[in-house]
């Protein structure tokens, strides 16, 4: 593809490109959309084992003694139920309530915490982070261009992947992790998490030996483990409903609204605790859904598509869509300005066709859980 100025690259780009990834710009970076076919990769991982370089996503390590109570509020989830060696997902959220980042946390030893946020939002994090942490007893480090991150995703992935480490895979838990050697390679982090539903794991190694671990990865698969960009890994995380940042929430959308209350924990003290409570309380703002479409002839829908009632008044929006070749229909995510409990016929508007849709609770398929 054609070089843009100020574009990252992982430190597989080169691997990608000799794959013959199909690359474009995604958040900044230079990233593998798809190697052969995005549908191809999309049932592997459902079936068998998909590989993915997330390595653009932030990786920020917070520690010092006012760490844990810093962190406690800047974020809605309560972190105080984590303990060395387990993740949480959660959110911070800006002064209106607002999703600043959604993130997972990784704590790491007592007072020290692996952040993983988006790769849009590294330096607004860090302003964040920075600006709230009140004295010099925390101490931000990032590593985000010095670690790499891959994620193996589907229900052979343990299977595989424990041929090369010591480490009991089966044995770690979901949203938890264990530190230990991969492929000859000592202190790499691998942890039960992943953005597709399916079981799998993530991996943390340092840039210099990712190459490395990558190929071991794909020739201790014997073909059973492919390369996957991120277009199937866009409609894997749609068929769990998970939200993209900028997409499906972003600072102008509370976790309330985004159907991420589970998320947020009121029996602590947070950043716009009391704003999430009153609107929790009143009932008025966008309300979030999810819905697909019967009709197999129609298109995508897309980012924007407007939401109408059969009388054609707007009543939401799009912000996501895929074809789910699981279900074998067209799925999506979105918002209504306000709780339309009343109204049981919704559409969307594509290309000026009125399409309607079917509300379906999330996910949009269930998956098994190895452990």
């Amino acid at each position: 593809m054609m070089e843009i100025k100020n574009l990252k690259k992982t430190s597989l780009y080169d691997v990608h490109v000799k794959l013959n990834a199909k690359i474009i710009n995604f958040s900044g970076f230079y990233m593998p959309v798809q190697y052969k076919s995005s549908l191809e990769e999309h049932m592997y991982v459902r079936n068998y084992s998909g590989l993915f370089d997330v390595s653009h996503m932030g990786k920020l390590i917070v520690k010092g003694k006012n760490s844990k109570k810093i962190l406690q509020y800047l974020t809605t989830n309560d972190l105080s139920k984590i303990s060395p060696g387990q993740a949480q997902y959660t959110c911070f959220t800006n002064e209106n309530g607002g999703i600043i980042d959604d993130l997972v946390i990784y704590c790491l030893k007592h007072y020290e915490y692996l952040l993983i946020v988006n790769a849009i939002n590294i330096e607004k994090n860090k302003k964040w982070i920075l600006k709230n942490k009140k004295n010099n007893l925390l101490k931000l480090i990032d590593f985000s261009e010095k670690y790499s991150l891959l994620a193996i995703q589907g229900p052979l992935s343990i299977v595989y992947i424990q041929k090369l480490t010591s480490i009991i895979l089966d044995k770690i838990p979901f949203y938890h992790f264990k530190i230990g050697d991969l492929c000859g390679i000592k202190n790499v982090l691998i942890s039960n998490t992943g953005y597709t539903g399916s079981a799998g794991i993530e991996i943390y190694v340092s840039n210099k030996y990712v190459k490395s671990i990558w190929n071991n990865i794909l020739n201790i698969g014997n073909g059973k483990i492919i390369p996957c960009g991120i277009s199937s890994r866009n409609s894997l995380r749609l068929e769990m409903g998970y939200r993209l940042y900028g997409q499906d929430i972003s600072e102008n959308i509370t976790p309330i609204e985004s159907g991420l209350s589970w998320i947020v924990n009121f029996k602590k003290n947070f950043i716009s605790k009391d704003i999430l409570i009153k609107q929790k309380k009143s009932g008025v703002y966008k309300k979030f859904l999810s819905f697909y479409i019967n009709d197999l002839k129609v298109c995508i829908p897309r980012n924007g598509h407007k939401i109408i009632d059969e009388y054609n008044n707007i009543i939401g929006f799009v912000t996501s869509g895929s074809y789910s070749p699981i279900i074998k229909k067209c799925i999506g995510l979105g918002y209504l300005y306000k709780n339309y409990s009343k109204i049981t016929n919704m559409f969307i508007l594509i290309r000026n066709k009125k399409i309607s849709i079917k509300i379906k609770k999330l996910p949009f398929i269930k998956i098994k859980k190895v452990n």
